[in-house]
């Protein structure tokens, strides 16, 4: 990452953004979350990559016995807010027991790690057998780059139409903040791991932006992109939401 880039952006881009507020995007995903896990929800859970807390949160509400971390110390210290249970720590590397947890939680988190096959691998050595690893991350097919680009030395924020699209090393060049998957990117991540793949599928984004901005507008892009979901279509869906269960013990 070039040295030149204000620290603030150059956090937002090698980090990404956590959820500050709780709209319907973030809202949509935990139902997600809670219809998958199951009873699981009410066990040991590990949100890793927890951000301020906002899921944190959420967690605790509906019974959860929440741990939660991120490589941010400041924004640890805001998710204590929800609960003692947060810690600062990579994924790579996680200081949990093997076979520890009942869910494991990652909200657009590996797509911002340094080695994003460890960070998985880690994420199910610490889950229990019959136990659930649920993510979303994001989906090379859609057709905007949601984290920007690099160009010219500067980063350049907002959506960047078809840059994903490139070949990889050209979309790396710009993009060396982020990562980006196919299904069969993804595939390769648990290749040999001791896991059984419950649901895969792409999903819209609920566009909450724009509909502040445009309410009807929006809500007819909600609409409309989300009613494709489960139709070939969903393959230019923002983000990958897997579900993944642990098979036997590590």
């Amino acid at each position: 990452m070039p040295s030149n880039i204000p620290e603030n952006l150059a956090k937002a881009a090698q980090r990404g953004e956590p959820s500050y507020v709780w709209r319907a995007g973030q809202d949509r995903r935990f139902k997600m979350l809670e219809h998958w896990a199951g009873s699981r929800m009410q066990g040991r859970v590990f949100e890793d990559g927890c951000g301020v807390g906002a899921y944190v949160k959420r967690f605790v509400e509906a019974g959860s016995h929440l741990t939660g971390m991120d490589i941010e110390l400041p924004r640890c210290l805001e998710a204590r807010r929800f609960s003692e249970m947060i810690f600062c720590g990579a994924g790579e590397a996680l200081p949990l027991l093997s076979d520890s947890m009942d869910l494991v939680f990652n909200n657009e988190v590996i797509e911002h790690v340094q080695n994003d096959r460890q960070a998985i691998a880690e994420m199910v050595r610490t889950t229990k057998p019959g136990g659930r690893v649920i993510f979303f991350c994001p989906n090379r097919w859609y057709p905007f780059e949601t984290h920007g680009i690099y160009w010219n030395g500067k980063y350049h924020l907002g959506n960047k139409l078809f840059v994903n699209y490139l070949p990889r090393p050209w979309r790396d060049k710009l993009c060396p903040h982020v990562n980006v998957y196919t299904r069969r990117d993804l595939e390769k991540l648990f290749a040999g791991l001791p896991v059984k793949f419950i649901h895969r599928a792409v999903v819209f984004g609920a566009y909450d932006n724009i509909i502040e901005r445009h309410p009807n507008f929006g809500k007819l892009l909600r609409a409309v992109l989300q009613g494709l979901e489960g139709s070939p279509l969903q393959v230019f869906g923002l983000s990958h939401f897997w579900v993944v269960e642990k098979t036997t013990t590590q």
